[in-house]
């Protein structure tokens, strides 16, 4: 990943457990076999951009968990949002969800998060990278987009819109660490499992597991089990889809999941609450509630 010519880059000095470029996503084209992808947190990719002054579908750098670093080739003007990371700009500690400005040679680091799972860094202008199939998105599942950065490469940087940021701060609450609230749609397949499995789903906190990542989370808590025997022909899947399979333990998929899937979904998470999803560590407690209206995933 190289820039263009001799403008603005960001020199990738370290990317953390994993950093990828996104947007808004490729929506539209799952007749095609073609995923979703885009920001797992899509209003903090957004709050990123409106800081900035950019359009709200410019392309950002998504960190999970912290431990990006990165060096400014030229100056420019940054903004973190999402997870609650401490940052740093040549180690002098500075504000989330504000803009901020980097210096030509100045290094942008992100820490661990207290709270939150993934940070957002926009910059002015956005990341300039050339899009696949209408996207900026890297879609980790199925190898669609930009490559994930690497130690060394040189992010390209796009030329600032002409107007000017109209905030220097964003008043946002930073993601919690207790339990996470999530609205769901019962079905389509809620007539695969039992009543006793409804109950529990509606009842009982789940915890996500290690075994996570842009593709979906897998969840440990009472075991959803089935009323019937057999398998489903495959049929399509949505974000905030709750797959079963046969182990009983559900798996939450979001951005980067696969647009067909086998198992029965007993619910989907609400739309609105992808987000609050998106940031929940490993270790942190999910309890899913009936939705009252709203509309499913993508």
């Amino acid at each position: 990943m190289t820039a263009k010519g001799a403008g603005r880059t960001l020199e990738v000095l370290a990317t953390g457990p994993l950093t990828t470029i996104q947007d808004r996503g490729r929506h539209g084209l799952a007749a095609l076999g073609v995923g979703t992808s885009g920001a797992a947190d899509g209003g903090s990719h957004r709050l990123a951009n409106r800081l900035l002054g950019n359009p709200e579908g410019a392309a950002v750098l998504e960190v999970t968990f912290g431990g990006l670093a990165v060096r400014a080739r030229g100056g420019m003007f940054v903004a973190v949002t999402g997870a609650d990371c401490p940052v740093t700009v040549d180690d002098r500690p500075v504000g989330r969800a504000s803009v901020l400005w980097l210096p030509d040679g100045s290094t942008l680091r992100l820490g661990p998060p207290a709270s939150g799972l993934r940070a957002y860094v926009g910059v002015r202008g956005g990341i300039d990278v050339a899009p696949v199939l209408g996207s900026r998105s890297t879609d980790t599942l199925a190898g669609l987009g930009p490559a994930v950065p690497r130690v060394g490469d040189r992010i390209p940087i796009g030329e600032a819109p002409v107007e000017e940021p109209r905030l220097d701060v964003a008043p946002v609450t930073v993601p919690t660490a207790g339990e996470i609230l999530l609205r769901v749609v019962v079905g389509p397949r809620e007539d695969w499992f039992t009543d006793a499995s409804l109950t529990a789903l509606l009842g009982s906190p789940y915890t996500v597991t290690s075994e996570s990542d842009r593709v979906g989370m897998r969840l440990s808590g009472p075991g959803l089990e089935r009323s019937r025997e057999g398998e489903l022909s495959s049929e399509g899947m949505v974000t905030g889809a709750l797959q079963v399979p046969p182990s009983g333990q559900p798996t939450l998929f979001l951005a980067d999941h696969p647009v067909t899937g086998g198992y029965p979904v007993i619910g989907v998470v609400l739309h609105a609450d992808l987000d609050l999803a998106a940031q929940a560590q490993p270790g942190q407690h999910l309890r899913f509630v009936p939705a009252r209206g709203g509309t499913h995933g993508s």
